[in-house]
């Protein structure tokens, strides 16, 4: 049986992922063992780990896939500066000289990272390249359920593509029609995100967090001016606006005069957010909406599939997720939990086994990813060493003693750092390396964010919840175990606003109580649902339970284990660290408590200095 090792490196969230036969071994981001956030080095320290976890070397894995095809992206990035030129000169030079040394020999460049991991390594053959939007297709469709399947991709940018449709059938995918750069609809929603000043590639998510306060004011402009949209979801961007394609940031003044506001900068003292900045997130964030409904449409209508299949940076913006499933518009949908680029090592390595190597494909029910825990787990004994080092003060108890002191202490309203099991492969935390609390406190929200996460007030936190109470709680029946879809908490546990309180704007609508889960209720009713199931993840299920028995709640806040500016915990001196440097209570390490109260006062440190805040 064949080891293939795929590998996603050199932009954004490096990754590696080893698979047997159809069975992913293993998969991790290189930023969760550096604690570099978005880590975009060579993942020696993932690559390891997947050997590591498989019991091979690197020179008895088969075949080494790289995520993308540097050639053609050369082509687009020469391409592209000769159809500005000379305006692209600047990045033109910055960019080049790195390309002539480095980038187009990328496969000498692979091979000597890899022969620094095994001096044994010494077939350049092995390694061998994916396309990159056939990788995100491959990570949503091979990693599915379904037999058949139109796969649906956007993201910013890969070689040329910047959306796909495909169709997926047994062991092959057919990509059908494509829209290349400049047209981006990722890249336009990151122009938005620097707008609103937060980092491209990284703040997307707080830019759909922010929409829900503001008012889609912006939406008829930004469908005039920015972006011409055709009745088949096809789009262009109007170039006379964005700077992206030979410049060195995303935007220029004639986006800034449109708009009639300067970019925000959020190093300036002074420069908050303000409702316009919120009209602008809500108004930007239609209009992804409304395209992409579009495109889905189109393409149910066209090649009369009922399934799809999701992956692409895009993807993860579950806001737009839940729209798809809300309107119905197919009878199955299927989100790759790793749908940004780390995904791509995960899709390379896929494409490869059943694309080029024709390998019969069996279909895993839920799905391939197994719950998408693929990442390292720890041995009592190591955990045990560890805080011994670190000093720590721990209780060494059984399962049975951990979940019922816990979920009594989450009763209470203390907060939980929880580390448990596999690592999550892909940006969200889903009950392995979590921060826990109870959901009916109405100040749990902002306790978390400002005091845990030290991060913006109005970010909201997902619901873990039971499967089987799901439908008393969320409009939804679908199950969300990868929390990447959103849905409307129940009209029977909402609670109306005034007519004053219907007059606020922006940030002061957080503190209204909105729901009987008030910390997980954004403030358009709104949820994104993270569904537990027993069989995927029996230790967080079990801790659920025993805190619906005790309380009548069925649901947890699930946020991810770690502060703004930081990955997500890796190791048990991760999570430790984490613990001393926030406001957290307890500390749950599989068998081990740690309470606060416990710890030496001088392991207290001013953790988020430690981190650039993203």
């Amino acid at each position: 049986m064949s080891f293939i090792l795929g590998i996603s490196a050199f932009y954004h969230d490096s990754s590696a992922t080893l698979i047997k036969g159809e069975k992913i071994v293993a998969a991790a981001q290189e930023e969760r063992f550096s604690r570099i956030k978005h880590d975009n080095r060579f993942p020696k320290n993932a690559i390891s780990y997947c050997l590591e976890e498989g019991k091979i070397s690197l020179e008895e894995v088969d075949a080494i896939i790289f995520y993308e095809k540097p050639f053609l992206k050369f082509e687009r990035l020469l391409e592209t500066y000769l159809a500005f030129v000379p305006k692209g000169f600047l990045s033109f030079s910055k960019a080049m000289p790195l390309w002539i040394k480095e980038k187009l020999f990328q496969k000498k460049v692979l091979f000597d990272e890899c022969k620094k991991i095994d001096k044994n390594f010494n077939n350049i053959n092995k390694i061998k390249f994916c396309s990159h939007h056939r990788s995100h297709a491959a990570s949503a469709f091979f990693a599915s359920p379904f037999e058949n399947s139109l796969i649906l991709t956007i993201d910013g940018v890969g070689e040329w593509s910047t959306t796909t449709i495909a169709l997926g059938n047994k062991n092959k995918i057919k990509i059908l029609e494509e829209i290349n750069f400049p047209h981006s609809l990722g890249l336009l929603y990151s122009a938005f995100t620097y707008y609103l000043g937060f980092k491209v590639n990284s703040g997307e998510y707080k830019v759909m967090g922010l929409a829900p306060y503001g008012q889609p004011k912006y939406t008829e402009l930004i469908l005039k001016e920015l972006i011409t949209l055709k009745e088949d979801g096809s789009y262009k961007l109007n170039m006379k606006y964005f700077n992206f394609a030979t410049g060195l940031t995303m935007i220029n003044k004639n986006f800034e005069n449109l708009f009639g506001v300067k970019k925000r900068n959020s190093n300036k003292e002074g420069d908050n957010l303000t409702q316009f900045h919120m009209d602008m997130a809500s108004s930007i964030q239609n209009v992804i909406e409304i395209v992409i409904l579009k495109i889905c449409r189109y393409i149910r209508d066209k090649y009369k599939t009922g399934n799809l299949c999701l992956a692409g940076g895009v993807a993860l913006n579950c806001v737009a997720n839940g729209k798809i499933l809300k309107e119905k518009i197919f009878d199955n949908i299927w989100i790759q939990p790793a749908s940004g680029d780390a995904g791509g090592s995960l899709g390379a390595a896929l494409s490869y086994i059943y694309d080029e190597l024709s390998i019969e494909r069996h279909i895993f029910k839920p799905d391939m990813m197994n719950g998408s825990y693929l990442g390292p787990k720890f041995k009592n004994e190591e955990i045990k060493k560890q805080l011994e080092d670190l000093g720590a003060s721990y209780q060494e108890k059984t399962e049975e003693d951990i979940l019922k002191i816990v979920s009594k202490e989450l009763s209470n309203e203390k907060i939980v750092g929880w580390f448990q099991g596999r690592m999550e492969f892909g940006p969200r935390s889903l009950g392995c390396r979590s921060i826990i609390a109870d959901p009916r406190s109405e100040k749990m929200q902002q306790k978390l964010n400002l005091k845990i996460k030290f991060r913006e007030s109005f970010r909201p936190f997902a619901p873990s919840i039971l499967i089987e109470e799901l439908k008393n709680y969320f409009d939804m029946e679908t199950p969300s175990p990868y929390m990447l879809l959103v849905a409307n908490i129940k009209d029977n546990l909402k609670i109306q606003m005034t007519d004053s309180q219907k007059g606020l704007f922006g940030i002061e609508k957080l503190n209204i109580k909105r729901s009987t889960i008030p910390s997980v209720t954004h403030v358009d009713y709104s949820a994104r649902v993270q569904t537990v199931e027993k069989d995927s993840n029996s230790r967080y299920y079990k801790l659920i339970k025993n805190f619906f028995e005790i309380t009548g709640c069925p649901i947890l806040i699930n946020t991810s284990f770690n502060i703004r500016g930081e990955p997500i915990v890796c190791e048990p001196k991760d999570a430790f660290n984490c613990f001393m440097g926030t406001n957290l209570d307890i500390l749950v390490i599989e068998n081990f408590v740690l309470y606060k109260d416990n710890q030496s006062q001088k392991l207290i440190e001013n953790y988020k200095e430690r981190y650039r805040l993203d």
